[in-house]
């Protein structure tokens, strides 16, 4: 275990600042020969991947305890966020640990670490994975088909990994090199083996692109497909003040010496990611033809006076590649592109991931279609299926000066505080865009005196957020959206299709919502409801309405299915589409000692008196979230027959005790149950609600879990279900 109390790093890869790589470099090998505490010893590990890809953190209260002392907060950082960007995981204490379940996660490799109150870092002591670069981390891998060329290869079929040392002459010492042989490989073949030269980034390692980047079985497996010409990889250390002449002096000289590998320039490769890629280039620009075959995985540079003519003549496939505008290399990329065009030199173009920033996920796959093309003849030289043309560079507008959150039309989104945080240390912000709509924290950088972070690409939908300030929730002042029950939260809306049921209807179009007061009998006071009333209700109809009571959460009040449900927008889409009986829909205060009063007393009465709705149960329905669902499934059990429609959203039953399976069957036209996915804390407790219910008899409806958490993404969706099989049966 390797433990450091210190203000967090913010996970950026630096490039062309060779010597700033080469200290800090240093700097991590010696903090990882340092002695570290002893290692907690823990009964179980800290991190395990389910066979969906959903990952349970859990850390005994015993043991964060005596691994980090004191603390307020725990957090799993790691490549998590959008775009495989570093975010934090927050971890929740229940019971006797601190816990979460992240996913469903794409299939790949992640790195993390545990880090509590912002400080103090921690790698995971139930690991054995580690990498030398980054003594905190761990990594652990998610299998699936796509990625599979990131996977093992069965054993004894794939190439070998082994150490090459050397004396360098520009560090005047010993340095070592990792170097791949394809299967097979022939020491004494007359026909030498073409060699790739592979770089790090800054702040990293010769041994980062085996630990991180997957290299060993991306060779493996693209070897034993057929696509990958046998070759020989270098991996070395480019950590040095003087990279070409580290690399043509030693690590070549020393490569040619101990393997078999070609000294033809036509036959040797070079590439590199971020500082890496830098150090491509420039031996490109400075020693055209030393190397026939260059790739810059987003690391990029000035083009200085060159004789394009010899890089042309010398080089047969100059290919670039960059993530999104969240990849620091996106500009310099653009910018290098129009200089290469300019000088005319040829050269592909991967086109702008859209999916990926500045991480090992989008170097893995620039590595993935690179090496295919190397000493044999590609198939096509265009950009990666889905990827895009790089037609500008992403400016933001100067500081102060944007609306927050600030969305472009890609789905990007930037956060930016107002100043009065700028003598804050730490500041995130923290939102619903991890798997799922679980809740992420992406750390923000300070830009003069405000703070600022881009993310995305954003899914479409209704998102919302707080700002995390040295430990202290608080709200988004900049954005004058609110949310009541909430005060520190904040939202936005990103319009599409996968997100129309939730988004605005035209105006004039959808229904109305009001507030409905009355007098309370239960808690003594006055109190309020919303109601929504269908677009062209009538209140003289002699038809009375079929009647929704729909109840929010714990911690939650009757405002919030408006503010964070978005149960307006979802009944008018609806109505508007005419898959809603028209109907009225009363969100009722749960807060109470005895809801089920509340409900059959206040709510159910007051409602009857100031709208058009049934008294029928045939045409009452009751459904309600968490709290309520557990409410909702109250009334069922007391009050049989009472609501014929009845709905939970991530509840469970709760007793057996007492319950009449027939009169409920008798009484209950539908009842419909739903929960979130594994990342939903209810997920166990509702798994073994459905065996009482069977093991009672009671007719109900569970169509599997809905994608989501024990939050608004699963319950919108819930209510997106639910409603339009109201009234609608016989």
């Amino acid at each position: 275990m390797v433990m450091a109390s210190r203000q967090r790093r913010t996970r950026r890869f630096g490039i062309g600042r060779r010597l700033a790589a080469l200290l800090l470099g240093a700097a991590m090998a010696v903090a990882a020969l340092v002695a570290a505490p002893p290692a907690v010893t823990a009964e179980t590990p800290w991190v395990s991947v389910d066979e969906n890809g959903f990952v349970t953190f859990t850390i005994s209260a015993e043991e964060a305890q005596s691994t980090f002392g004191d603390f307020s907060q725990i957090v799993a950082e790691g490549n998590f966020g959008p775009s495989a960007n570093w975010a934090q995981w927050g971890l929740t204490r229940r019971g006797s640990n601190w816990t979460s379940v992240m996913g469903p996660l794409e299939p790949g490799l992640y790195y993390y670490q545990f880090t509590a109150d912002d400080t103090k870092v921690v790698k995971d002591p139930t690991n054995p994975t580690s990498v030398a670069s980054e003594p905190e981390w761990s990594t652990f891998f998610v299998p699936g088909d796509s990625a599979g060329l990131l996977a093992d290869v069965p054993e004894g079929q794939g190439g070998a990994i082994e150490t090459m040392t050397y004396r360098s002459t520009v560090t005047r010492g010993e340095r070592s090199a990792l170097v791949w042989t394809p299967p097979g490989y022939d020491a004494g073949r007359k026909e030498p083996y073409p060699v790739l030269y592979l770089q790090h980034g800054g702040g990293q390692g010769y041994r980062d692109w085996v630990e991180v980047g997957r290299a060993k079985q991306i060779f493996d497996n693209l070897t034993l497909r057929g696509e990958m010409e046998p070759m020989v990889v270098v991996m070395g250390d480019g950590n040095v003040p003087d990279f070409q002449k580290e690399l043509l002096r030693n690590i070549v000289r020393e490569a040619r010496h101990d393997y078999n590998i070609s000294h033809s320039p036509s036959e040797q490769a070079l590439a590199g990611l971020s500082m890496g890629g830098f150090q491509a280039l420039s031996t490109l620009f400075e020693r055209p033809g030393e190397f026939a075959y260059v790739g810059s995985f987003a690391g990029s540079r000035d083009l200085p006076r060159v004789d394009a003519e010899k890089i042309n003549e010398g080089t047969e496939l100059l290919r670039l590649y960059t993530g999104n505008i969240t990849d620091g290399a996106y500009n310099r990329t653009y910018r290098l592109m129009q200089q290469l065009d300019a000088a005319g030199i040829e050269y592909q173009f991967d086109g702008v991931n859209p999916d990926r920033g500045h991480n090992w996920n989008a170097w893995q796959e620039n590595l993935i279609d690179f090496v295919p093309r190397l000493f044999r003849d590609a198939p096509d030289d265009g950009p990666s299926p889905g990827h895009l043309p790089l037609e500008s560079e992403f400016t933001q507008p100067p500081a102060g000066t944007t609306p927050t959150p600030w969305i472009t039309d890609d789905r990007f989104v930037t956060f930016e505080t107002t100043t009065e945080f700028k003598d804050a240390q730490h500041v995130t912000v923290w939102g619903n865009w991890a798997p799922g709509g679980s809740w992420i924290r992406v750390e923000m950088s300070r830009v003069g005196d405000r703070w600022r972070a881009t993310i995305g690409p954003l899914k479409p939908g209704f998102h919302h957020y707080r700002l995390i300030v040295d430990r202290v929730s608080t709200k988004d002042t900049s954005n004058p959206t609110r949310v009541t029950s909430e005060p520190t939260w904040s939202t936005f809306f990103i319009p599409g299709e996968e997100a129309r049921l939730l988004a605005d209807v035209p105006e004039g179009q959808g229904g109305t919502v009001e507030t409905m007061t009355y007098h309370s009998t239960v808690a003594g006071a006055e109190r309020t409801a919303y109601v929504w009333t269908p677009p062209g209700y009538d209140p003289d109809r002699a038809e009375p309405y079929p009647v929704f009571y729909l109840q929010h959460g714990g911690g939650q009040n009757y405002t919030d299915w408006i503010e964070m449900g978005r149960a307006k927008q979802i009944l008018d889409n609806h109505f508007l589409d005419g898959n809603l009986e028209p109907m009225v829909v009363v969100m009722g205060n749960g807060n109470s000692s005895n809801f089920t009063r509340e409900l059959l007393e206040n709510i159910v009465p007051v409602s009857l008196e100031r709208y058009n709705v049934s008294d029928d149960p045939a045409r009452r329905a009751l459904a309600g979230l968490s709290m309520g669902g557990g409410q909702t499934f109250t009334v069922l059990k007391t009050h049989p027959g009472e609501f014929a429609y009845i709905g939970t959203f991530s509840a469970g039953f709760g007793s057996a005790t007492g319950v009449d399976a027939q009169a409920i069957n008798d009484g209950t036209t539908l009842l419909k149950v739903y929960v979130g996915d594994p990342t939903d804390f209810v997920y166990p407790g509702f798994m073994s609600s459905l065996a009482t219910m069977d093991q009672l008899g009671i007719d109900y409806v569970f169509d599997g879990p809905t994608p989501g958490p024990h939050g608004w993404d699963a319950w919108q969706k819930n209510l997106i279900d639910f409603a339009p099989l109201l009234f609608r049966q016989g």
